[in-house]
């Protein structure tokens, strides 16, 4: 069956966030510790959501670059370099495939909204840079949600939102976890993996993997 709504999360699903290495590296920062810092963000935001809090996506994502800055022999104080880095955060680029792939799926009559762990206006914004804005019914954010995604809260949150049932809806992401998170609440999934990676066995199987957006309108279309 055609789902009735398509879930996208936003970073690093829609986003592209290669260029936040540069901007480390332009601060001093030595190789990997954008990847670090993302990852120690994500690490503390499941801990707190696993404890029953739902934070504010931007002050772990403000905590979790004090502390990996904290060891880096940065080129300007600790504050300048937290704001230059969120402000940066705030205003990526999508990645390449995103555009005519979202543009394929309007074509073709989808819904599309967006689920993200972060605020609702990064991926408004996000979306208006690219274009692409007018394509999207709504843009959801899990600080209006009981928790954060991979919490099945946090997709029941959407499934209100929209009016239809989570069995109804289909999320995309780049990210196992959100797709293994989804899976459990009852949504169908498609992977997106731009970059070749193998699944992880422990999580719930996608129902679709894809290389480039591009390839979902054709494959819900087949």
């Amino acid at each position: 069956m055609r789902p009735s709504v398509l879930v996208f999360d936003v970073n690093e699903t829609l986003s592209d966030l290669s260029p936040m290495a540069g901007h480390f590296a332009g601060i001093g920062c030595s190789d990997g510790t954008s990847r670090l810092w993302f990852a120690s963000l994500l690490r503390d935001g499941f801990a707190l959501t696993a404890a029953g809090i739902n934070p504010r996506f931007t002050d772990v994502a403000e905590d979790a670059l004090r502390s990996v800055l904290a060891g880096q022999p940065v080129n300007r104080s600790v504050d300048d370099a937290v704001a230059l880095l969120l402000d940066r955060f705030r205003n990526l680029g999508v990645h390449e495939d995103v555009i005519p792939g979202i543009e394929a799926l309007t074509d073709s009559g989808h819904r599309l909204i967006t689920l993200t762990n972060g605020a609702a206006a990064i991926a408004e914004g996000l979306a208006q840079r690219a274009g692409i804005e007018g394509s999207f019914e709504k843009f959801l954010s899990v600080e209006d949600a009981p928790l954060w995604k991979p919490a099945p809260s946090a997709y029941g949150y959407a499934a209100g939102a929209c009016g239809t049932g989570v069995e109804d809806m289909m999320l995309i992401a780049s990210h196992p976890w959100d797709i293994d998170g989804a899976a459990r609440a009852g949504m169908r999934t498609a992977w997106l993996n731009r970059n070749g990676s193998p699944y992880p066995s422990s999580f719930r199987r996608p129902d679709l993997v894809l290389t480039a957006l591009r390839e979902l309108a054709r494959e819900l279309e087949s």
